[in-house]
């Protein structure tokens, strides 16, 4: 494949042959005695102490001021910038100076990574540096890096091109710094929620992402072929009934932090390789579990927020602290779309539907009818944290029926900001039951719902065996980052987002 450089990549592939003619490896063997990091100078250095003196560093050039035989740099490493100075006599203490004049002034380019050694001190105008006794080229950068500039409260060449940024996240973190403060926030929102599980006595385990009967949501899966078996498999929409089988051979509470895959659309809220947290925890139910999940919340929201509870998401500022509002389905329905939908059929479900101006399809049973109602009318209007409660029965074949209305199930879907975050259930352990909802699933998908569940027998076998009274909770761990980090669009959150692919420049 033939490879086409401009310019400047051109000029850099010569800085490197020049390199090498001059006896420097532009691609040292990787190990560096790196014992500082920017932040660890700026927090440690006592300037009236003058401690510390055997510094060793890291970073990418990210600019350069020459002054004759002494330079001033800035290097930026995983923890941030700092500022190094470098003098031609001190890193050529010889009478060859060619580490200076030749290789610093000319050959080294932004972007390339180095490292220091040397000792931490104040400059006259007072900013902390490093003063750089030894230096070495760690890596040639062979691209041109994109530096953002800032003049008079002006940025200037800045990497904010959203396609770019996400088919580059490399370049993106780079030179956009508080990107990587958003992913450092997910990692912590993670290992808060492991720490907060285990400490209820939970497990976390693994279950298949290859699975032959795609179970535990209705959405339409990836289908792929495994040679060796001669079977078609499908990656896993969700791990629920893994986790479940889990819950009968014995475990009184497991977890997951799952990838799951949905051959569905795509926005600023989707993406078809999605991060998803399912945790199963028996003798428990859905109220429980409400209260389960707003000490997490209001947990992982002061982790990540310096102790506060609020967040502020777009223009809204959510507080994920104290008890959230709980709203049954129909409820909300006649609050917001001022109809009582309760002991309608599909029939006059489809008249609601048309009287009220939403847009169904043919193949929509009572439950999607109703959902298409509650999406249009209500999901915008709920900005706090609100737990919408007792689902009919249609649309929820996995719950148990509600302890005092059998129309009804015990399924609380969590929104803020208008947006789903959670869905929890108390668990359907009736294996009759749940084979009759299994078949009327089976009914909607010969009708064209290609969401419809698929029947899973192996489910069903594990049922009769008997599993005890169990509360379940999924959620999606990718929004979940966007609202405690108050991104708009999931990509955001993601490293590296599903695109289309587009050939390398």
């Amino acid at each position: 494949m033939e490879q086409n450089f401009n310019e400047q990549e051109l000029l850099r592939r010569e800085a490197l042959t020049k390199l090498r003619e001059l006896g420097i490896e532009p691609y040292p063997a990787p190990l560096y005695p790196v014992n500082a990091s920017s932040a660890s100078v700026k927090a440690e250095f006592d300037p009236e102490k003058n401690n510390l003196q055997d510094i060793c560093l890291a970073g990418r050039l990210l600019s350069r001021r020459t002054m004759g035989a002494a330079s001033f740099a800035e290097i930026q490493d995983e923890s941030g910038r700092i500022q190094i100075y470098v003098n031609r006599d001190e890193i050529c203490p010889g009478e060859d100076k060619t580490m200076y004049n030749t290789v610093f002034k000319k050959l080294l380019d932004i972007g390339d990574i180095i490292g220091i050694k040397g000792f931490a001190f104040i400059t006259k105008t007072g900013q902390l540096s490093v003063h750089v006794k030894e230096l070495t080229l760690l890596s040639k950068s062979l691209r041109v890096l994109p530096i953002v500039k800032e003049q008079d409260g002006k940025v200037f060449d800045a990497f904010a091109d959203p396609e770019l940024r996400y088919r580059q996240r490399y370049v993106d973190l780079i030179v956009n710094p508080q990107v990587k403060e958003t992913f450092i926030k997910r990692a912590q929102i993670v290992a808060t929620m492991r720490e907060y599980f285990n400490e209820a006595g939970c497990l976390e385990v693994e279950t298949p992402i290859l699975q032959s009967i795609p179970g535990g949501a209705t959405a339409r899966p990836f289908i792929t072929h495994h040679n060796a078996l001669d079977i078609d498999l499908y990656m896993r929409i969700a791990n629920e009934l893994y986790l479940k089988r889990l819950i009968v051979g014995g475990y009184n509470g497991v977890y997951e932090f799952a990838k799951d895959f949905r051959n569905e659309g795509m926005d600023k809220t989707h993406n078809p390789e999605f991060t998803c947290m399912e945790i199963y925890v028996a003798y428990k139910d859905y109220i429980w579990m409400m209260e389960f999940v707003e000490k997490m919340l209001a947990k992982i929201a002061a982790k990540v927020n310096g102790g506060s509870t609020e967040v502020t998401i777009g223009e809204n500022t959510v507080d994920f602290g104290g008890t959230y509002r709980r709203l049954p389905i129909l409820e909300a329905i006649k609050e917001y779309a001022g109809v009582d939908v309760k002991g309608m059929d599909e029939d006059e479900l489809r008249a609601t539907c048309k009287k009220l101006g939403v847009e169904i399809e043919p193949s929509m049973g009572k439950g999607k009818l109703i959902d298409a109602i509650f999406g249009e009318y209500c999901e915008k209007n709920l900005i706090q944290p609100t737990f919408v409660t007792d689902y009919p029965v249609e649309m929820s074949p996995l719950t148990k029926r509600h302890r005092t209305d059998p129309t009804l199930t015990e399924r609380f879907e969590l929104f803020v900001c208008g947006k789903e975050l959670a869905n929890a259930y108390s668990e359907l352990n009736d294996p009759i039951d749940q084979f009759e909802r299994f078949e009327e699933q089976a009914r909607l998908k010969s009708k064209g719902d290609d969401e419809a569940m698929f029947i899973d027998m192996d489910f069903v076998r594990a049922l009769e065996f008997g599993m005890p009274p169990t509360s379940g909770l999924g959620m999606g761990i990718d929004r979940l980052t966007m609202f405690m980090t108050g991104q708009t669009t999931i990509q955001d959150v993601l490293f590296f987002p599903q695109m289309r692919p587009k050939p390398v420049e």
